[in-house]
């Protein structure tokens, strides 16, 4: 079994002018995920999951941990 790895990603989060939370990260050039919400919580949360739909989607075979904090 490999050793863990740690990967950094930034992570855009902003309230636009309706109030809304976003929360937005770049893989890669044309690969990007998105979240929102009614708090700041609540888009990490959303971004979280849409990481895990993206991950799942391309089929990422080995264990992976997902952590969004800001």
């Amino acid at each position: 079994m490999s050793e863990p790895r740690i990967v950094t990603i930034p992570i855009v989060i902003e309230q636009g002018d309706d109030g809304v939370w976003s929360a937005d990260v770049q893989l890669r050039r044309g690969l990007e995920a998105h979240g929102e919400g009614d708090t700041e919580e609540d888009a990490l949360e959303d971004l979280r999951e849409a990481l895990t739909g993206l991950f799942e989607e391309f089929s990422v075979s080995r264990e992976l941990s997902i952590t969004v904090a800001a």
